[in-house]
């Protein structure tokens, strides 16, 4: 099973209609090398794009932070920067709790586990964080991973197989896409936020609803925009599928407690696993994934990514820890995120910018070509101001855009300095 060529593409694939644009742009035509380049012939072509974009300038895909003063400042290049590209929404990789937690367990647990959770690495630490998830998450499941990326690959390759079906939203993340090979079940792609387009799935499928799973983002990373939970989780329960939803962007930021937009919307009896990543509001690496469903009891050990890896070190585990009582208590942080996005957010539109999505923790600019947005991107750079320069096949449908992210760490001057810097460089490259 496949997207329809040229209307929706997932990360990493490639269809006719993007290949044009590639072709119509030489810089960035690494992604459609023929089918009989050799690798490293392909790899050369690749290697060539980037270099020609960039000319021997600052290349967004290798910028060095020399050093992190807070959540939001860093110094590149000698100069102080703002940051306006991490994902650290809430702060908490800086805050002095976590700091101290981390501090603490690194002194007295050393700087690894040296094993897996299922060999000598399954310390009471991980235990307790797990069962602090499932607690905020009111599941009676909890499994910590070593990355988000891990946490993806690990669920859904353990509830797929071969004879199986996974239907995944075009703009999913490439770790959904990887999860879903590895699984070896046949895979669907359908339009994004288009529950019509996975009801034509499910129509066109051999393979019955009990045997498939429905993999879909709450925010989605690109854009910044929210998934149509309510009409997707629909279909598919409907089917009889089991959902997966990745909050990756979600967590931390949208519902009451902090669970994510699947609560916010009230779909928590619907949705059969969540999984979520530390490397966005946690402010940490690793992710987790929660369920309610009593047969998925031993998802950990059907997962190989939990399986096979080492555990995560206890120094990270404990600031984890804090960072989740944090985002469970304290409701200020969610408050200064969503200000600080408004308000930025409405400063690009009233500077005409096309921005992707609305207000969010995430959000890009549509650029008009990919030398366009790299002029654009070093000018931002130049002035202090540090977005992300996201080119296909990274992107949906081959944009070429500008990810902006915001933080509760930003200050009103951090905000009105960036859009200062905005304006500046629109108007020295005529591009809003």
């Amino acid at each position: 099973m496949r997207a329809d060529a040229g209307v929706e593409v997932a990360p990493g694939h490639i269809s006719a209609a993007i290949a044009k644009k590639l072709e119509a742009e030489p810089a960035s035509s690494a992604a459609i090398a023929t089918p009989s380049i050799g690798i490293l012939r392909r790899a050369k072509q690749f290697s060539d794009s980037i270099e020609r974009v960039t000319s021997g300038e600052a290349n967004p895909l290798t910028i060095v932070i020399e050093e992190s003063l807070s959540p939001v400042e860093a110094v590149i290049a000698g100069r102080r920067t703002i940051m306006f590209g991490t994902n650290s929404y809430l702060g908490l990789n800086f805050h002095p709790n976590c700091i101290n937690a981390a501090a603490a367990a690194l002194k007295k647990y050393g700087t690894g586990s040296t094993a897996s959770r299922v060999a000598a690495g399954n310390h009471k630490l991980h235990v307790e964080l797990e069962q602090t998830i499932a607690e905020l998450y009111n599941c009676s499941e909890a499994v910590v991973f070593s990355t988000g990326f891990m946490a993806n690959l690990g669920v859904i390759a353990a509830l797929a197989r071969e004879g199986d079906a996974v239907f995944i939203d075009a703009h999913s993340h490439a770790s959904v896409f990887d999860a879903a090979r590895l699984s070896g079940a046949a895979v669907g792609i359908f339009k994004h936020n288009n529950s019509l387009d996975l009801e034509r799935l499910f129509k066109e499928s051999r393979i019955p609803g009990s045997r498939t799973v429905v993999v879909l983002e709450s925010v989605y990373s690109v854009w910044g925009d929210i998934g149509d939970l309510r009409s997707i989780v629909g279909v598919a329960k409907k089917h009889g599928a089991i959902v997966v939803v990745d909050e990756a962007h979600g967590m931390g930021i949208y519902g009451k407690l902090g669970r994510g937009v699947v609560e916010h919307l009230g779909l928590e009896n619907e949705v059969d696993v969540i999984v979520g990543t530390f490397s966005k509001s946690v402010g940490v690496i690793g992710g987790f994934s929660v369920t309610n469903r009593p047969e998925l009891r031993s998802l950990r050990f059907m997962a190989r990514a939990y399986l096979y890896t080492a555990s995560l070190p206890l120094s990270i585990v404990a600031s984890a820890s804090e960072a989740m009582r944090l985002i469970s208590t304290d409701e200020g942080l969610r408050e200064r995120l969503w200000q600080n996005a408004e308000k930025f957010y409405a400063g690009l539109k009233a500077l005409d910018f096309d921005v992707c999505a609305a207000p969010g923790p995430v959000g890009s600019i549509r650029m008009r070509g990919l030398r366009v947005c790299h002029e654009f991107w070093k000018g931002l750079l130049e002035r202090g101001i540090y977005v992300n320069m996201l080119v296909p096949p990274a992107t949906p449908n081959g944009e070429v855009v500008l990810r902006f992210s915001v933080s509760a760490a930003h200050t009103p001057e951090h905000i009105e300095t960036a859009l200062n810097a905005f304006r500046e460089v629109s108007q020295a490259t005529k591009t809003a």
